[in-house]
Formats: structure tokens, C-alpha cells, sequence
């Protein structure tokens, strides 16, 4: 279930940067198709690639945890 609201958080950063899903995974180096499975919920992320994806957006691990934690709040 975490990864369905970490998924989310990552498509609202992705969105407010206002790049595709395909830009986006180019620019942190990582396949397009693995990171679209990623925003769908439908991947269990290593570590490694969750410190990508928030280097890519610009903040720390904490701040898209915070995100994700608070989807699963609501």
C-alpha cells in the first residue's frame, strides 16, 4: 500500500516540475517504463532509487517521505 501513495507523491513533484514521466526518469537516469511503475504504485523502490528520484526533484528522502505519508493520512 506504500508504494501506492509514494507513487503519488512522486507524480504531484513530477507535475509541478511540469516534465513527462519520460523526461524526467532520462534526466535521474533510470528507464522510463520502471519509473512509470514507480508512480503507479506497482513498485516495491530500493532505496538507491528513492535518493535518485528525490535528487531529481531537488528535495531529501525526508520531504518525499513526508509527502507520501501524507497521502496515506488523508
Amino acid at each position: 500500500m506504500i508504494q501506492m501513495y509514494f507513487g503519488k507523491a512522486c507524480k504531484e513533484y513530477r507535475e509541478e516540475m511540469n516534465i513527462s514521466q519520460e523526461k524526467f526518469a532520462l534526466s535521474i537516469g533510470m528507464d522510463r517504463t520502471y519509473y512509470s511503475s514507480v508512480e503507479a504504485g506497482k513498485r516495491n523502490v530500493s532505496i538507491q532509487n528513492i535518493k535518485k528520484i528525490a535528487d531529481g526533484f531537488g528535495i531529501s528522502i525526508s520531504e518525499l517521505m513526508k509527502k507520501a505519508e501524507m497521502y496515506m493520512n488523508m
